[in-house]
């Protein structure tokens, strides 16, 4: 888009797979690089090179942890902010973290975490934090089982910020293998609102949208105005947010029977199957004139206004 509205006269080299291959960088050739420095060995194959470089990655609260070139940040804490502001505004009084393991990698998680501590601490919640396992296929049922273990132990209802759309889902699917109830008991939210993540489980994910957009036309202008003049003094320039996609994960109301909760659950999962009250009502194991009942006095209306909704 950058290029468009400028009209600079730029060939512009990315691998077809958009994967970074660093095997003799410094004789590329090329006049500028945007470069990921969220990646340790991206940012340290750059180094060197005496050409313009403008890194992309996560903002940090400390300004001395930014590097010393042109760089465009996602803002780490208005995406964390964002998401707790949203899980807030549905009533939750409890929240959680799912992170990531610390490491050189993952710095931006680093700071998302401590971004929610920080919040939570300034409004006198407390905020359980886990960080989990690296995913690999060797491990995954052990990391899933230490996963589920920490879903348990939370007081309920609680609201999750997961640091990325891609863990998300293992609280989705964690909350299906030891039945806990999203949104009622667990809501979540996540970071990037990935297409793929968010349709990959039967309950859809709310999720931070990132000002990605922003970022990759941020980067093309500092890289033009660096290419111009090499001697420009360095510039940090930070990303906010777009916002929250609200969906069902996070479709979070007080509800306190627990035959409303189970009926809720049932719906949520089953409604754009075509199924009728009766269905609900064989998986509640309740005569509908009592559901009805507690349906009317919880949600104010009918188990069938509830499943058109859906």
């Amino acid at each position: 888009h950058y290029l468009q509205s400028s009209k600079v006269n730029w060939d512009v080299y990315l691998e077809e797979d958009f994967l970074t291959r660093l095997h003799n960088i410094e004789s590329w050739g090329c006049d500028g690089i945007i470069a990921d420095f969220d990646d340790s060995t991206i940012q340290a194959a750059v180094k060197e090179l005496k050409i313009p470089i403008v890194g992309v990655g996560g903002s940090y609260q400390n300004l001395s942890d930014y590097p010393d070139v042109p760089y465009v940040a996602t803002d780490n804490f208005e995406v964390i902010k964002s998401a707790y502001e949203h899980l807030k505004s549905k009533g939750l009084e409890r929240f959680a973290f799912y992170g990531f393991p610390s490491d050189e990698n993952h710095r931006w998680a680093t700071e998302r975490e401590q971004a929610i501590i920080s919040l939570c601490k300034n409004d006198g919640y407390d905020c359980s934090v886990y960080r989990g396992h690296s995913t690999h296929p060797e491990t995954w049922q052990y990391s899933m089982n230490r996963l589920a273990e920490w879903l348990q132990n939370l007081p309920n209802p609680v609201g999750i910020i997961s640091v990325t759309d891609a863990r998300a889902r293992h609280l989705l699917q964690a909350c299906d293998q030891i039945r806990k109830v999203v949104p009622d008991q667990i809501s979540i939210v996540g970071i990037d609102d990935d297409e793929i993540a968010r349709n990959l489980s039967r309950i859809s994910l709310s999720s931070v949208t990132q000002g990605c957009f922003e970022m990759g036309f941020q980067a093309a202008k500092l890289l033009h105005r660096r290419i111009d003049n090499p001697n420009l003094k360095n510039k940090i320039v930070t990303v906010p947010p777009t916002g929250v996609v609200q969906r069902q994960s996070t479709d979070f109301k007080a509800l306190q029977d627990p035959y409303v909760i189970q009926a809720m659950h049932y719906i949520r999962q089953h409604a754009c199957r075509g199924i009728k009250v009766d269905q609900v009502l064989d998986f509640v194991g309740i005569s509908r004139s009592n559901l009805e009942t507690r349906f009317k006095n919880e949600r104010g209306h009918s188990i069938h206004h509830e499943l058109h909704q859906e």
